[in-house]
C-alpha cells in the first residue's frame, strides 16, 4: 500500500476535524430545542392549541343554531282540566298570565320537540299574541275571544285554530275523569301541528333570535346587591288561582304545586312539573268595560322590575318591551343582559293585584 504525504494527512485530519465540528453543532442545536419546548409551561400549551374548544358554548333546553320555527300552544289551567293537562314539561318557556275570572291560562313554547299529548288546547286571549309574536311562533289555539278574532288576521298571525283546523282531537270517554266538562278535552300533538301548518303553507324556520340569553355555566349573581335565598316562591293571581315553586336542591329545579297544595302533573310524562328559571314581574289588569264574558285588558307594554330566580336564588331585575311584537329585554339593575340558567323557563306575569313572595 503507498504510504500518504505529510499534506495529505493534514487534510484528511482537517476534513475529519470539520465533520466532528458540524456534528457536535447539529446535536447542541437538537438539545436546546428540546430545552425551549420543556420551558413552556402545560396551561400556555393548552391556550395556545385550543381557544376555540374553551370558548365553545353547548345549550341543551334547545338548539340555538336551529331555525326551527317554534310552536305557542294556549293550555287550560283551570282546576278541573289539570286533571288532563299533558305536554307541558317538554316547553322551554311557558307564560302563565290571567284570564277572565280570576283564573289563569298557560301558553307553553316548543321548539324541536317531541311532544305526543298537547293539551287541554283552550281558546286565545289577545294579549298572549304578543308573546307568540316576539318568539316568532305559530299560534295555537281552540277558539278566540272577540279582541282575538279581530287581532289575528291584522297582525298577520300564523295560527292553527281547533275550530276549523285539522290536527286536533277530542279525548274520547273513558280517557278522562267522569264529570270533565267537553270544553278540557280537546287535545293536539306535535306531529299533527306540524303537518296542519304546512298544509296552509306557514313558514316553517325562523330567523329571530332566541327570546332569553342561555348560560352553558351556572350563572354566578351573588355580587348583586338583591341576592338573596329563593327556596320558597308563592305567586298570587287571584283568590282562584295561586302557584307555588318548591326548590329542589338535589336536582336544582323547582317543583311547581296549585293551590291547595296541588302537585302539578304533567299527564304525558306522569311527573310533576318543575321549572329551571322562573321570572316573575306584575303589570295592570283590569276587565273590559261591558264585556260580558268579564274578559280583561292587560297592559304589557312599557317596563318595570320583577325577579329572576333559580337555583335557590334570587335577583331583582328590569323588563321592558317596547311593541306588541318586540321581545322582551330582561336586563340586570345595572341594565346589562341577563343570562338565564340552561333549562325551562316559567314566565310568570301578575296583576298588580296579585302577591309574590320570595324567601
Amino acid at each position: 500500500m503507498k504510504r500518504l504525504s505529510k499534506k495529505q494527512k493534514i487534510i484528511i485530519g482537517c476534513s475529519i476535524a470539520a465533520v466532528l465540528l458540524i456534528a457536535i453543532i447539529i446535536v447542541a442545536v437538537v438539545l436546546l430545542t428540546k430545552d425551549d419546548k420543556k420551558d413552556v409551561k402545560p396551561k400556555e400549551q393548552e391556550q395556545i392549541s385550543k381557544p376555540k374548544e374553551e370558548e365553545k358554548e353547548e345549550v341543551s333546553i334547545i338548539d340555538i343554531n336551529s331555525n326551527s320555527r317554534p310552536f305557542a300552544v294556549m293550555i287550560n289551567n283551570i282546576n278541573e282540566a289539570r286533571l288532563v293537562q299533558s305536554g307541558i314539561s317538554k316547553a322551554y318557556i311557558v307564560y302563565e298570565l290571567l284570564a277572565e275570572g280570576g283564573i289563569t291560562r298557560l301558553m307553553a313554547v316548543f321548539k324541536d320537540a317531541d311532544v305526543g299529548k298537547l293539551g287541554s288546547i283552550r281558546s286565545a286571549r289577545d294579549y298572549y299574541l304578543d308573546y307568540a309574536m316576539e318568539n316568532d311562533a305559530i299560534y295555537v289555539h281552540w277558539g278566540w275571544s272577540p279582541q282575538a278574532q279581530i287581532d289575528i288576521p291584522t297582525l298577520g298571525i300564523n295560527n292553527l285554530n281547533g275550530l276549523y283546523d285539522q290536527g286536533f282531537y277530542r279525548l274520547s270517554p273513558g280517557e278522562y275523569p267522569a264529570g270533565l266538562a267537553y270544553e278540557h278535552t280537546g287535545f293536539t300533538n306535535m306531529d299533527n301541528l306540524k303537518a296542519a301548518a304546512e298544509q296552509k303553507g306557514y313558514r316553517m324556520t325562523s330567523d329571530k333570535d332566541s327570546l332569553l340569553s342561555y348560560s352553558d355555566k351556572s350563572v354566578d349573581y351573588s355580587k348583586e346587591k338583591s341576592y338573596t335565598d329563593a327556596t320558597n316562591v308563592v305567586l298570587t293571581y287571584s283568590n282562584y288561582t295561586q302557584v307555588t315553586y318548591q326548590y329542589d336542591a338535589e336536582n336544582k329545579n323547582y317543583k311547581r304545586i296549585n293551590l291547595n297544595n296541588q302537585a302539578n302533573i304533567d299527564h304525558e310524562t306522569e311527573k310533576q312539573v318543575t321549572a329551571k328559571n322562573i321570572i316573575v314581574y306584575q303589570v295592570n289588569c283590569y276587565q273590559i268595560a261591558g264585556d260580558e264574558k268579564g274578559r280583561i285588558k292587560v297592559e304589557n307594554l312599557g317596563n318595570g322590575t320583577g325577579y329572576y330566580i333559580s337555583e335557590g336564588k334570587a335577583i331583582t331585575i328590569k323588563w321592558s318591551k317596547e311593541t306588541r311584537s318586540s321581545q322582551t329585554k330582561y336586563t340586570l339593575e345595572d341594565g346589562s343582559e341577563l343570562k338565564v340558567n340552561d333549562g325551562n323557563t316559567f314566565i310568570q306575569i301578575l296583576p298588580t293585584t296579585g302577591k309574590v313572595a320570595v324567601s
